[in-house]
Parts: structure tokens; sequence; C-alpha cells
């Protein structure tokens, strides 16, 4: 029975581990994907709610039984939760059945929305990417600290110059920030702000370059410098996982080659 049981079990991790598995049900999310695009069409959706609705419980159904059998290809239940991944696209699945049964029509439709989220957990490289971005969260404090002492710092300072040049600009601290907020997005800073200011004072591109040079080019590339070093992090640390895992994998299968090469020794001790 003990045999059966791991026959079938070593079935369903082929089955889980296996590329075609994965595509299918990523291809499966991004249907799933498309058909809540298309419910935002009015028109299409009324004449076809009864389609959508069974297609909701059949994409529903189907990763249903594809966590059921992650769950059985996992070593148990505890390591199979020991993954935030995994929780994540369990809590999905399960709110999806709850609410479907509820008949919160539109929680229901957040919740299929939120089912294309699934993707990352799918694709390895998407998982890792965002594994990496969580790492920098951390990290990312220092540079944080860093562009609130230079918004601070500017915000006051461009108060005190154009408060009353440029009142809904400037007019107070509050408005100066949403203003440098504005500005480092680059978002048309040089002709809606710094033009009508530069009008009327010539010398103020020194405090508007200045403050894109060092809020835009050198805060911004310390966050991408600390994110790519987190990713590169991310991908090492995977690559470990994966290295330790075959030489458990590799453990084991010695391990049962020496158990069956002892039974093999003591069935022949015993014909002989």
């Amino acid at each position: 029975m003990a045999s059966l049981t791991s026959k079938w079990r070593k079935k369903i991790v082929t089955l889980v581990d296996h590329n075609i598995f994965m595509y299918t049900i990523l291809t499966l999310i991004l249907f799933n994907a498309v058909i809540v695009g298309i419910e935002t069409y009015p028109g299409v959706y009324e004449n076809n709610q009864m389609l959508f609705f069974t297609l909701d419980r059949i994409l529903l159904w189907i990763f249903t039984v594809e966590i059921a059998l992650r769950m059985l290809a996992s070593n148990s239940i505890k390591h199979f939760f020991s993954n935030g991944w995994n929780w994540f696209d369990f809590l999905i699945v399960a709110a999806s059945h709850i609410f479907v049964g509820g008949q919160f029509v539109t929680v229901l439709r957040i919740l299929r929305v939120l089912r294309v989220f699934r993707t990352i957990s799918i694709v390895p490289s998407l998982r890792r990417l965002v594994d990496a971005l969580l790492m920098t969260i951390p990290a990312l404090g220092n540079i944080m600290l860093l562009m609130s002492i230079i918004f601070y710092i500017f915000a006051v300072i461009g108060t005190m110059l154009f408060q009353n040049i440029a009142p809904e600009y400037f007019g107070n601290l509050q408005l100066s920030l949403l203003t440098l907020f504005q500005v480092v997005t680059l978002e048309s800073w040089a002709s809606q702000v710094m033009r009508p200011i530069f009008e009327q004072v010539w010398w103020s591109w020194i405090y508007f370059v200045g403050f894109v040079l060092v809020g835009t080019f050198v805060v911004f590339n310390l966050f991408i410098g600390v994110i790519v070093n987190n990713v590169e992090k991310a991908e090492n640390e995977e690559k470990e996982k994966e290295a330790a895992a075959k030489e458990a994998e590799t453990k084991d299968q010695i391990l049962k080659l020496r158990e069956e090469i002892g039974e093999l020794k003591d069935m022949m001790r015993e014909k002989n």
C-alpha cells in the first residue's frame, strides 16, 4: 500500500513539475484575465452573463485541482504552506469559492482580477524579481530617509524664494512638497513649473536644475542600484536552493540504493 502511494505521489510530482503543466496553468490564468477584461464591456457582459459565469466556475475548479495536486506533490502540508507564494495561490482560490457561494458579485470580480497575479507565482523569473523587490524594502529605508531630507530642504528653500512669485506651487510647505514630487517625476516640470517662475526670476533655473540632478538622477540611481543588487542576491539564493534540493535528492537515491542492495544481499544469504 505504501509503495502504491509512493508511486502515485511520484506521478503527481512528475506532472506538477512538467513544463507543459506550468504553461497550461499560465495559459488558463491569462485566459481568465481576458475574460475579466471583456466583462468590463456592459453590452457584452449583460448579453452573456451565463456564459461568463460558467467559464469562471470551470476555471475556478481547474485552479482548485491544480492547488490540490501541488499539495499532494509536496512533502507535507506544512512544507507546502512554508512557501509564501503557495499561501497566496491558496487564499485566492479559497476566497473565490467563498464569495461565489455568497454571491458577492463585486468582491468576486475583484478576486478574479487578482488571479492574474498568480502569473507571478507560476513563472520562476517573475517570482525571483518580486522576491528581489521585497528584499529591497529594508535596504530602501536609508535611501528614503535621504530623499526625505533632500525634499524637505528644497521645499523650505522653494517656499522662501518663490512663495510670492508662484503661490499656487510654493505657497506653503505642503504645496512645495507636492510641486517637488511633480518635478522629481519629470512630468512637465520645465513648461508648467520652472518657466513661469524663470520669466520673473532668471536665476530660478539653478534651484530647479539642482533639485532634478540631486533628486532624480542621484537618488533614483541609488534605488536602481539596490534593486539590481537584490535581484542578483535572489538569483544566487535560488540557485543555492536548487543545488541543495538536487543534493538532497541524490542522497535519498543513494540511501534507497543501499537499502535495495542490502535487501538483495539478505535474499541471497537466505537462498544459500
